[in-house]
């Protein structure tokens, strides 16, 4: 290789290694559009109201989430992912006690919502704030808007302490949703231990607290737990009956997925804006020096 060839080709590498760690590493690294993933969750001794019965039931429940990236609806900046939920009642052995969807877009960088593309709640339009399904990359310790689907708002989720999780270094960020009304409907007053007759309207009010367990370099969320606690209300204020009252905590294997994927997404973050460059900078220096030994030597 001619002494030219060398220094030309250590000057193009030494020129790349900041270009790949300040420009095309952002570029790269962000939010799947093919996302593919299931999620598990448990509630131990929960207390739901049975449309079957008609009346309250206490059991363990198991929750499957099913999400998956819409690609086509994906562009340059955002990607679309859709979700359903499945209850089951492993206590009664009811399965499908209750099912539900959402259809979510955000920024593929930030994380942060975004309202296009048909996003809803239950097929119901909905408008997104804050960050969905993922915090940002290089997550802080300080407080996010983080959207609440079962309020449809977005709330403050506040950093509270560092963690570990399964080896992971985790930072942990706890959000409080107050007391939101989040449907209208109608039941017979006789289930709800009312005197009166026929059907009466009743609204759904829910509060809760979700903790979350982030892996701060990816902003992915490997541990989460909720505690919900929703009621029924009639028009005067009265708490009539439980609807959802439990607390919704991952499975082992779920945890142990989600830590699998954030530390293979953190290594590559790693590879993309540290190794490879700092690579590409010690070849071309080694390149240009061989370059200048040569042309000495050459020379002499």
């Amino acid at each position: 290789m001619s002494t030219l060839v060398l220094i030309g080709v250590g000057a193009f590498f030494i020129a790349l290694a900041p270009l790949l760690k300040f420009w095309a590493a952002p570029k790269l690294i962000a939010a799947p559009a093919n996302q593919f993933g299931i999620s598990e969750l448990e509630a131990k001794g929960a207390q739901y109201f049975s449309k079957q019965d008609l009346k309250v039931l206490t059991a363990d429940l198991r929750v499957i989430v099913t999400t998956r990236g819409d690609v086509k609806e994906a562009n340059s900046n955002r990607v679309v992912w859709d979700e359903a939920t499945v209850i089951n009642d492993v206590t009664n052995g009811r399965p499908q006690i209750d099912m539900s969807d959402r259809r979510s877009a955000f920024d593929k960088y930030t994380g942060v919502g975004v309202n296009c593309c048909g996003v809803n709640i239950g097929k119901a339009p909905v408008t997104l704030e804050g960050q969905i399904y993922k915090f940002p990359f290089d997550v802080e310790k300080k407080t996010y808007k983080v959207f609440n689907s079962s309020a449809a708002k977005a709330f403050d989720a506040t950093f509270v302490r560092e963690d570990v999780v399964n080896g992971l270094p985790v930072y942990v960020f706890e959000q409080t949703v107050p007391a939101t009304k989040v449907t209208t409907l109608t039941a017979p007053a006789s289930v709800l231990g009312m005197t009166e007759t026929g059907d009466v309207q009743v609204d759904r009010w829910y509060d809760g607290k979700t903790t979350f367990w982030v892996e701060p370099t990816t902003g992915a969320p490997v541990r989460q737990e909720v505690q919900r606690h929703e009621v029924l209300k009639t028009q005067d204020g009265v708490e009539r009956s439980a609807a959802f009252i439990g607390t919704l905590k991952m499975t082992d294997k779920t945890v142990a997925d989600l830590v699998s994927n954030a530390e293979s997404g953190k290594s590559q973050m790693n590879l993309l804006r540290n190794i490879v460059p700092l690579i590409l900078l010690i070849v071309g220096a080694l390149a240009v020096v061989a370059g200048v030994l040569l042309a000495r030597r050459s020379s002499s």
